[in-house]
């Protein structure tokens, strides 16, 4: 039996969860909401970390029922992300770490998406589609590791839907994306805009900027924010859907997992449904709790790297803002 307590905190969420072996016993979060039009900054992100992170350690804790001399191992987000939110969190880490005599682990944050994803589900060995506000990857295992087939070549799909929030003055409560969901299914007007595969890669900032420009203009000739919203999450979906069927296509997969904070938007879930069908394959996600980032995800990857004899040394326990998910071995995963 082995008890692991993650912190994640690489962006506007600050998360802390606690996990014993394949049992949940606490998964707290708590998320930075910045004012309509504004995107979150580190500074700022920062301040609402240090000021929260003890109440939302306390709130963990007592809802675990656990104490920390029963934990085995204290994780934390090593990367990637934004520096001043992870170096704060980290500090926290280290210093409970320090505290309560236990040893450290640095996770990948990406690491932590598909570890939770292929716990949550059941998954066995998909390809993993990464969506989120800081990542687009489509992964695969192989030979203890997680290969990236294909990725954004500039923005993230998340920060591509985010900005456009802000564009239309949308709240960030609770979050960007999911706004821009709800905005979508209101939506009947299809508009073609530029459709941007480069083989396995994928990229939104010409998509964004062809948004940006046009956005005002294009209200006034009859397409109302709802028919935009609709027709750029049609578009970006229905690249990220393609790039996951040649993947899929290539490995021989019968298996889809979607992770990260884009992942629970069910309109994507639902394309990627409709593809997997058509290939006889079966498609894993999950929902808010476990799709957007949060401490749990971090405590089960840490988890899974300490039983298969993963150890850090204190002075290699910092943090690296672009932290690559095919950096890690994945030593715990068999052949």
């Amino acid at each position: 039996m082995v008890i692991a307590i993650g912190f994640e905190g690489s962006a506007n969420k600050l998360g802390i969860g606690i996990i014993e072996d394949d049992k949940i016993l606490s998964n707290c979060r708590r998320t930075y909401i910045s004012p309509p039009g504004e995107g979150f900054m580190p500074k700022e992100t920062a301040l609402h970390h240090r000021q929260n992170i003890l109440a939302v350690l306390k709130q963990a804790l007592d809802e675990s029922g656990i104490k920390p001399e029963e934990i085995d191992v204290v994780c934390y987000t090593k990367g990637p992300g934004m520096g001043a939110p992870l170096a704060c969190v980290a500090v926290v880490a280290r210093t409970v770490a320090q505290i309560w005599n236990k040893p450290l682990l640095g996770v990948n944050h990406c690491i932590g998406h598909i570890e939770m994803g292929r716990f949550i589900t059941g998954a066995d060995n998909p390809i993993v589609l990464y969506v989120s506000g800081g990542n687009t990857q489509i992964i695969a295992y192989s030979r203890k590791k997680y290969r990236i087939f294909g990725e954004t070549i500039d923005i993230a799909v998340g920060n591509c839907l985010d900005r456009f929030a802000r564009v239309l003055k949308l709240s960030n409560a609770p979050s960007p994306g999911f706004n821009i969901e709800q905005m979508a299914k209101k939506g009947t007007k299809y508009l073609p805009l530029p459709y941007c595969v480069k083989g396995m890669d994928v990229s939104f900032s010409g998509i964004l900027t062809y948004m940006e420009e046009r956005s005002k203009k294009l209200i006034k000739e009859g397409f109302t924010p709802e028919d935009l919203c609709y027709s750029l999450q049609e578009t970006v979906f229905a690249m990220l859907v393609e790039t996951t069927e040649r993947a899929l296509a290539h490995v021989g997969s019968k298996e889809v997992l979607i992770v990260g904070g884009v992942g629970c938007n069910l309109r994507l879930q639902e394309m990627m449904r409709i593809m997997c069908k058509e290939r006889g394959a079966k498609i894993f996600a999950t929902d808010e709790r476990f799709c957007i980032d949060n401490g749990l995800m971090i405590a089960r990857a840490g988890l899974e790297m300490f039983k298969s004899g993963s150890r850090m040394k204190w002075e290699d326990c910092g943090i690296t803002q672009r932290f690559r998910t095919d950096d890690v071995d994945v030593i715990w995963r068999k052949d």
